[in-house]
């Protein structure tokens, strides 16, 4: 029989959630950059990889978790890099 209503909502979810994983795994991506890759919500990948990744998939999600980190980590730099580029031009390093 075939999944019906929220147990198919979940099932996207999780899915969705370990894909999402991965993804920032394999990439190094930021939250904001993967939210743009998937045409989701900052909020929604956050939540994903944050919440519902520690209990459907725990190695996953400690490694992602690194990853997270390390961006944390480094966002004042990027941060300080848009910054340039907007006051002198997109070709600023």
């Amino acid at each position: 029989m075939p999944m019906r209503g929220a147990d198919c909502m979940k099932e996207a979810t999780r899915d969705r959630a370990e894909i999402l994983g991965e993804y920032i795994l394999d990439t190094g991506a930021t939250v904001r950059a993967a939210a743009k890759v998937f045409k989701i919500s900052k909020s929604t990948v956050h939540k994903d990889v944050t919440e519902r990744l520690c209990h459907e998939n725990p190695q996953l999600y400690r490694s992602v978790k690194q990853v997270l980190e390390k961006n944390k980590q480094e966002r004042h730099i990027r941060g300080g890099l848009a910054t340039k580029r907007k006051y002198k031009g997109d070709d600023a390093d």
